[in-house]
């Protein structure tokens, strides 16, 4: 008997390239699964038959025959890429990273290759080993212009915002859009740039005039800027290109809350899923003395939900001190017991150079101000300011994750959600200075987007009566409903270096001093990120 031969005769491949090229597909599958069996060891016919069943979308099948032609020969990177494709699509995505790896580590310069599996990285939060894949694969094609994207998304969600401003520049360049003058907007916003964020969100909207995220985003600068009516404009043309815009509507609704009027913001809160849309009806509810309503609706989130809402551990702990009973709620249900008063000695030596290159770059550096109705007699920072790259602000930021450590190693035994979901990467979700001059306080509030938050101290006024320009804390502020004044409170009389930690669920404010020394201090918020 005639042995069989290994390879197809050219004229029977090319009868299957033109039924394939020609988009007959199951007729190409059928004579390749038929000449197949004429020629089991044929890489060729192989390949054909596995590209017209992934053309079919029978990706199982494809997957079977792919692999079995890496059993013939396990070097064709090709292969493998077009297995992790196949893999991606049928959301197996650790075979499919595995079958990415194996190509770009048999063609290293394989751009596409590292592409995807710097997009599955990213997708599974692995955001330095994706932002190296993406940087692969502009070194290696560097008109990659979705690479150039993706590389800057990832340098923004790790903070190095300057990074990021310098891929999207480059996208940029390449393809001119509105989405990339959004994203090269935002990270302008982060740095404090507000001026050239406006410009590149303006030009956005120049591109794309329906471009919903640039109105709302132009609404946050103006927001910042103290302008509410422009702000409140921007909101509503988000809203008008895009009437289910989430942060568009929390927005508004935070604009209406700020003018006092509460009800009024409760349809925008619900109309929303942006971070604690839900939890800010609860607040609207309580501040207007709903109470019934209130706690119906708390008792039912937290049943259904896990308890790590920032705002639903402040007002559950108000209500339960206001109404005198047990607090279910175990985000964090004594909040007067997580806070810690540490010192950075680094800030705290005389002379000590790292706190007066921390006090020149403060006041000599162009960062805009973002305005806020707290803040008396003081300016604030917009933007990130432990994400900006000058050394300072990088060598206090590395000090306080060093602190934030050791602040989670004292309450590790805590069963409290503040505990038990602490941050596993310490990023800073916000941070910004404040500098009040004489008669500058802040009044009383809680950061609802932090998680853990903090202040240090760089400058201080010389202490008066009273505690002037020291920091309190307690579990009642924000003209939240009192039905008696039992609440506790504590005073923290601060020196040069000191850093106080706390959860963000606390109420805190800054004590009004009469000193006509400048008081400078830089605050901040670490969050996880939760599902």
């Amino acid at each position: 008997m005639k042995p069989l031969s290994k390879h197809p005769q050219p004229a029977e491949l090319q009868a299957l390239h033109h039924l394939f090229q020609t988009g007959q597909l199951a007729l190409a599958e059928h004579q390749s699964l038929a000449l197949s069996t004429r020629y089991p060891k044929s890489p060729a016919v192989l390949n054909l038959l596995g590209m017209c069943q992934q053309g079919q979308g029978k990706l199982r099948e494809a997957a079977a025959t792919f692999r079995k032609i890496l059993t013939l020969d396990p070097r064709i990177a090709e292969l493998h890429f077009n297995l992790g494709a196949i893999y991606t699509q049928l959301n197996d995505n650790k075979a499919a990273m595995a079958s990415y790896r194996k190509a770009v580590q048999l063609k290293p310069d394989f751009a596409m290759a590292h592409f995807n599996l710097g997009a599955l990285l990213q997708q599974q939060d692995q955001l330095p080993e994706a932002a190296k894949h993406y940087e692969q694969a502009v070194q290696q094609q560097p008109g990659f212009f979705e690479a150039w994207v993706n590389w800057g998304a990832v340098l923004q969600l790790r903070g190095d915002l300057q990074a990021a401003e310098q891929c999207y520049r480059k996208a940029l360049a390449l393809h001119d859009d509105a989405r990339g003058h959004f994203n090269l907007g935002t990270t302008l916003y982060g740095q404090g740039e507000h001026a050239a964020a406006l410009r590149e969100f303006k030009e956005a909207l120049r591109l794309d005039p329906q471009f919903a995220d640039a109105w709302n985003d132009i609404g946050e600068i103006y927001r910042d800027q103290g302008d509410m009516d422009e702000a409140v404009r921007s909101y509503r043309q988000a809203l008008k290109a895009e009437p289910r815009h989430a942060r568009a509507n929390y927005n508004l609704g935070e604009c209406y809350c700020l003018g006092g009027q509460l009800e009024e913001a409760v349809p925008y809160f619900a109309a929303s899923d942006f971070a604690d849309a839900r939890e800010r009806v609860l607040q609207c509810l309580y501040k207007t003395g709903q109470f019934e309503t209130f706690k119906q609706r708390l008792d039912e989130l937290a049943k259904t939900t896990q308890h790590h809402s920032i705002l639903l551990g402040t007002l559950s702990t108000h209500y339960a001190i206001n109404f005198q009973q047990e607090n279910n709620y175990r985000f964090c249900k004594n909040p007067m017991d997580f806070v810690q008063h540490t010192r950075i000695e680094e800030l705290a030596t005389p002379d000590s150079p790292l706190l007066n290159e921390l006090l020149n770059d403060i006041t000599h550096l162009s960062i805009a101000e973002r305005k806020q109705g707290r803040l008396y007699y003081g300016k604030q920072s917009a933007g990130n300011l432990l994400q900006r790259s000058e050394p300072s602000f990088q060598k206090l930021a590395a000090l306080i994750r060093a602190k934030v450590k050791t602040y989670q190693k004292q309450f590790a035994a805590s069963q409290d959600g503040l505990i038990r979901l602490f941050p596993k990467q310490l990023e800073f979700a916000s941070s910004w200075y404040l500098r009040m001059q004489q008669g500058g306080y802040l009044t009383s509030h809680i950061h609802e987007e932090g998680w853990i938050s903090g202040c240090v101290y760089l400058q201080l006024p010389d202490k008066c009566d009273n505690h002037e320009g020291s920091f309190e804390y307690g579990t009642d502020g924000d003209d939240y409903p009192r039905m008696h004044d039992d609440f506790p409170s504590q005073i923290v009389d601060q020196a040069v270096g000191d850093l106080v930690l706390f959860p963000s669920s606390l109420f805190h404010r800054t004590i009004p001093f009469q000193s006509d020394q400048e008081r400078v201090c830089v605050a901040f918020d670490i969050k996880p990120r939760l599902a």
